[in-house]
C-alpha cells in the first residue's frame, strides 16, 4: 500500500503514547457483551505503548476525504436530548446518522446496524452498563468480517449486494460535555500498510467476529480533533470492498492527551456502525 509523503511536523500537535499490538504468532482475541473486568481478564494478545505525534486535525479539516485519508470531521447538529435513552437513539439518531453517511459518502443506501456508548467514568459505566474507551490501536472490520456483516444482517439480499461496492462507515461523537480526556486518535489510512493488520477475534456470547489489531510502524500518521463538542463528529471508514487504490480502512484508539487538565470531565461518546451501499458504477 502506498504511503503519504512525509510533511513537516505541525506545531499544532501533541506527543502521546498509543497502544499497539506486539504480534507473537498467537491470534489476539477481545471480548464483548460481558463485564469490562471479565473482558480484560479473558483478552489474548500482547500490547506495548509507543510515543507518536498526533496532529490537530482541525487545521486541515476542510481538506480531508473519506476516499483519501479515510475519515472526515463534520459539524453535525442533532435533535437528540438524551443519548442514554435507547428508544430516542433508535428513533432519532439512527435516522440522522444514515442521512449524514449518505451525504458524506455518496452511498445510495445506508443502514445503521449497531451503536456503542462509552464512558471513561467507572461509576457511569456501571450505572449505564456501557463500555469504556478502547485504547488498543485497531480497525473494526477485516477482509472477512466486512462482507460477513452483510450476510449476517441482510441474508436474503447479501449475495446480490456483495456483487457491488459497499463499505462499513462509522460515526463517532461526544454525547454530553466537550471531550477533554481520552480523545479519539485516527490514522491517515494511506499510512497503514497491510502488513501491520493482524486479524483478531472479537468474541460475543452469541457470535464471533473479527477486527484488525495494528502493529507499530513509525510511519503511521495520526490526527485528533481536540475539545470536540456535542455537535461535532468524525465519520470514518472501517471497510471498503473496492480495491482500486482508495483507502479501505483506518486505525483508531483512545489516548491520554497531555494537554488535559487533571479535573477534566470523563469522556462520554457514542459510535454508530453503518453499512453503506453504492451504485454499481461507484
Amino acid at each position: 500500500m502506498s504511503r503519504p509523503e512525509r510533511r513537516e511536523e505541525s506545531p499544532q500537535s501533541v506527543q502521546a503514547l498509543l497502544n499497539y499490538l506486539v504480534y507473537t504468532g498467537e491470534k489476539p482475541a477481545s471480548y464483548g457483551g460481558i463485564s469490562s473486568s471479565a473482558a480484560v481478564e479473558k483478552r489474548k494478545g500482547k500490547y506495548q505503548e509507543y510515543p507518536m505525534t498526533i496532529v490537530d486535525g482541525r487545521a486541515i479539516a476542510d481538506q480531508l476525504s473519506l476516499e483519501r485519508e479515510g475519515f472526515v470531521f463534520v459539524n453535525h447538529e442533532t435533535q437528540m436530548c438524551n443519548f442514554y435513552d435507547e428508544d430516542e437513539i433508535r428513533s432519532i439518531y439512527y435516522r440522522e446518522t444514515e442521512q449524514l453517511v449518505k451525504e458524506r459518502s455518496g452511498a445510495q443506501r445506508v443502514l445503521v446496524f449497531d451503536h456503542t456508548l462509552r464512558s471513561a467514568d467507572d461509576a457511569r459505566r456501571d450505572e449505564k452498563n456501557i463500555s469504556g474507551p478502547v485504547r488498543n490501536v485497531h480497525n473494526d472490520y477485516t477482509e472477512w468480517s466486512g462482507p460477513q456483516r452483510v450476510r449476517d444482517l441482510l441474508p436474503d439480499e447479501a449475495e446480490e449486494l456483495l456483487h457491488h461496492r459497499f463499505a462499513v462507515i462509522q460515526v463517532w461523537r461526544p454525547i454530553r460535555k466537550p471531550v477533554q480526556r481520552e480523545p479519539l486518535a485516527i490514522a491517515d489510512g494511506r499510512s497503514i500498510g497491510t502488513q501491520e493488520l493482524v486479524p483478531s477475534a472479537r468474541v460475543y456470547p452469541d457470535r464471533v467476529g473479527e477486527v484488525y489489531h495494528i502493529t507499530y510502524n513509525p510511519e503511521h500518521r495520526w490526527y485528533y480533533f481536540p475539545n470536540m463538542q456535542r455537535n461535532e463528529a468524525i465519520v470514518f471508514k472501517c471497510y471498503d470492498s473496492k480495491t482500486d487504490g482508495r483507502v479501505r480502512w483506518t486505525a483508531h484508539a483512545a489516548f491520554d492527551d497531555p494537554h488535559s487538565s487533571a479535573d477534566a470531565p470523563p469522556r462520554e461518546s457514542i459510535e454508530m456502525r453503518t453499512l453503506a451501499f453504492f451504485a454499481p458504477e461507484s
